[in-house]
């Protein structure tokens, strides 16, 4: 298996199995959900990962024009991080997953691009790594933006199976991808 072929499974199934639940038992996945734009526990948690993330991509950059003040910015990049869970908590979660969401981004197409001579199918990971970069930035401009859509989304059980359903296929399809296509 290539890397783009687990990155595909990782991501399909990370992707599809959640949804599963939602399908299965929509109110309570409604009401979990729903939760998430303000919650502390998961602000904090996604935000350490946003932030050792992106310190440690920084510090695997060989930016010669900045060398010397490499470990300053990582310092600094570090200190944002944990300044912003101290400071900024008003929806930390949703900041969280848009920073993980870019960061995912990048990872994606980092991996899938040496692929892209290979197969076609490359990308639908690209074009669905550009779909989070999107919504990533989206996200970090207008967090409250999640919670309305979380809203729309769980307003009545069909509308929670329906879309989780809908998740849940795009989930196994990629899924598939990384087993057959990658």
């Amino acid at each position: 298996m290539s890397n783009l072929s687990i990155l595909a499974v990782v991501l399909g199934l990370g992707t599809a199995l959640p949804h599963f639940y939602g399908v299965a038992r929509p109110q309570a996945y409604a009401m979990a959900v729903r939760k998430f734009p303000r919650s502390m526990p998961w602000g904090v948690a996604l935000m350490s990962l946003a932030t050792a993330w992106f310190v440690w991509n920084v510090s695997q950059e060989s930016i010669a024009d900045f060398a010397a003040y490499k470990s300053y910015l990582l310092l600094g990049f570090a200190a944002v991080g944990i300044g912003s869970m101290i400071f900024v908590r008003d929806f930390l979660a949703v900041r969280g997953l848009a920073v993980v969401l870019l960061l995912l981004a990048k990872l994606m197409v980092d991996v899938g691009r040496p692929h892209l001579p290979d197969t076609a199918w490359v990308l639908v990971i690209q074009l669905w790594a550009y779909a989070l970069v999107i919504a990533g930035m989206w996200l970090t401009i207008s967090p409250w933006r999640l919670r309305d859509i979380i809203e729309w989304n769980t307003a009545s059980e069909s509308r929670t199976r329906k879309t989780c359903l809908a998740r849940s296929v795009f989930g196994l399809f990629i899924a598939v991808l990384g087993f057959v296509k990658y």
